[in-house]
């Protein structure tokens, strides 16, 4: 199944960030640290870039991410030119804020009250820009939910007398290229459930589980994965939370939709323990297998072009 999800004020939202841009000076893009590549919008760095606009990629939720991934992309990021990333928690105001103090030095020339640093947060729906909007600020000025597309329109506020902060609605592209890409997205709660089917996505995470963190989820449901694949393991967790349809004519077989809304909310609390979705290694396997599905070159271009409108 391709996962698309791009609702109407997403268009118009990124027209107004396209004209935001022009006055702002750093960008602060929010990623998911268990899926930062995945959750990075190539509508972003296209315009970031056109802008020539430096970035700060901020790693959000690393509480709930594999240290060791974080760390790998964290090295990743910082080569790129123009970027410096980080990984913390928003909702923990000591690690919101060092935000600022990171922009500073991308744009140097902006640090008095003549001058002040205007700094804009960008990315896909819930990430956390809302929430780190609100802690930097100390006080609630953006809706935040666990639904993601909460925000809906930009929001400036004066982060202090030499720095401006704007917040912008979650973003996500057109065309999700990698069908991959649209189950992590999906995993990850960055997509609306009207365009997902939940059996599909905890399959696909279910896999991912199995093969790199087998051992937590044993833990977790004390169940035995041997032998188990994505789908295989739903159905064991259905078994052993006695999830069972009680409709009539079905009465008594596995609820499959129950289960998998299980493991996927336990994976979204970090029930399971830190657990990341990719790698800069597993990433470019996946890039790799899907150039030679296609027979195109293996080089990641599609992710930072937006096609002809």
């Amino acid at each position: 199944m391709a996962i698309q999800w791009f609702p109407g004020h997403m268009n118009s939202a990124r027209n107004k960030a396209a004209e935001t841009m022009e006055f702002t000076d750093v960008i602060i893009e929010v990623l998911d640290a268990r899926a930062p590549e995945a959750s990075c919008n190539p509508m972003i760095e296209e315009l970031r870039l056109h802008r020539q606009r430096p970035c700060l990629k901020v790693l959000n939720k690393a509480d709930l991410a594999d240290p060791q991934a974080t760390q790998a992309w964290l090295h990743h990021y910082n080569q790129q030119p123009g970027v410096k990333a980080v990984a913390l928690s928003c909702k923990n105001a000591s690690d919101a804020a060092r935000v600022p103090n990171l922009c500073q030095p991308l744009a140097p020339h902006r640090n008095d009250n003549h001058k002040p640093l205007r700094m804009m947060i960008m990315g896909i729906p819930n990430v956390g820009k809302s929430t780190l909007m609100n802690t930097l600020l100390k006080r609630r000025v953006a809706n935040v939910g666990d639904e993601p597309a909460v925000t809906k329109s930009q929001q400036r506020h004066n982060l202090n007398d030499h720095m401006t902060l704007t917040d912008s609605p979650g973003l996500l592209w057109p065309k999700i290229e990698n069908p991959n890409d649209g189950l992590m997205l999906a995993a990850i709660h960055a997509i609306g459930r009207n365009a997902t089917i939940d059996e599909e996505v905890a399959a696909f995470l279910g896999d991912i589980l199995l093969a790199r963190y087998a051992a937590q989820v044993a833990t977790r449901y004390k169940i035995s994965v041997a032998g188990l694949d994505g789908i295989g393991l739903v159905e064991a967790i259905a078994k052993k939370r006695g999830c069972l349809l009680k409709s009539r004519g079905r009465q008594g077989e596995l609820d499959i939709e129950k289960a998998a809304m299980i493991l996927l909310t336990d994976y979204r609390a970090g029930a399971l323990g830190r657990i990341s979705l990719e790698t800069p290694e597993t990433r470019a396997g996946m890039l790799r297998l899907a150039a030679e599905s296609t027979d195109a070159p293996v080089v990641e271009p599609e992710r930072y072009q937006r096609e002809e409108e």
